[in-house]
């Protein structure tokens, strides 16, 4: 896996823990909608989705849970909801995503192991867009009920009015950032699959690693005995393969045998035979 690729998927997964986290601080928070009045300067009123809080200016603040769950304005009832189910697809596409990691020996090496983690990350990005969309749509709709209520002429003006509270903002940095890490994860898996089956122990663009365990002297004299055998073992089969065409005067590595002396037949003449001359 070459380094862009697991760079993406590191980015994606700590956008994805912070979106995550933002969501959950955006559900917990009592601070959805927010109420001032000129009546009483040092009181204001939070709005939630599980309570109502008082905040007065000295630092006090009480805050006291919704009697009913049926008796909660529709926006109230539909956002509990939708963060619900969004923190739970977030938090199932987390564990899809954690074992899909390069970084983490969660499945078999090899072709087959890449494709199961490559399925991993596709699937825990999916969740992670879902959630951020489910994330979005109720902190939306809030707000947009809220700007409604804000310029309805048919209130007097002297109605104390609602407006954004903090974990509006915090829900729409929340679902944005789901959006972004689910695109990162797919962004990861666009490369071609590897072959992680050296393991860790092989380098990071996939290539292994050279063993010098032995050492360089080791690795020279193992060089030096190597082509001194294949020297004699080349010799040795040119020696067999010499010519033997001249028979046994050729010695076994085809080179001729020295030839002796010629022998030379010396005839003595016999002059004991011959008469010696007469003389008249």
């Amino acid at each position: 896996m070459d380094l862009c690729a697991s760079t993406l998927e590191l980015l994606g997964m700590v956008v994805y823990m912070a979106a995550w986290l933002c969501a959950l601080a955006t559900t917990l928070m009592p601070q959805w909608l927010t109420l001032s009045t000129d009546l009483l300067l040092t009181e204001s009123y939070e709005l939630g989705l599980w309570e109502t809080c008082v905040v007065q200016d000295m630092g006090g603040m009480e805050c006291r849970p919704y009697d009913s769950l049926l008796g909660l304005p529709q926006d109230i009832k539909v956002a509990r909801i939708f963060m619900c189910i969004s923190l739970a697809v977030g938090l199932l596409g987390l564990l899809l995503t954690i074992p899909g990691l390069y970084l983490v020996n969660s499945f078999s090496q090899g072709l087959e192991g890449c494709r199961a983690k490559r399925i991993m990350k596709v699937a825990g990005g999916v969740l992670g867009m879902v959630a951020g969309v489910l994330s979005l749509v109720p902190v939306s709709y809030v707000a947009h009920l809220t700007v409604m209520r804000y310029f309805d002429e048919s209130v007097p003006e002297v109605v104390p009015r609602w407006e954004f509270g903090d974990a509006l903002f915090c829900g729409w940095v929340g679902g944005f950032l789901l959006l972004v890490a689910g695109l990162i994860l797919f962004a990861s898996c666009l490369g071609p699959l590897a072959d992680h089956s050296r393991g860790p122990q092989g380098d990071y663009y996939g290539a292994p690693q050279a063993d010098h365990s032995r050492g360089p002297q080791a690795d020279y004299y193992g060089a030096l005995q190597a082509d001194h055998s294949r020297g004699l073992q080349a010799d040795h089969s040119r020696g067999l393969q010499a010519d033997h065409s001249r028979g046994p005067q050729a010695d076994y590595y085809g080179a001729p045998q020295a030839q002796s002396p010629k022998r030379y037949e010396v005839r003595s003449t016999d002059h004991s035979s011959r008469k010696p001359p007469e003389y008249v």
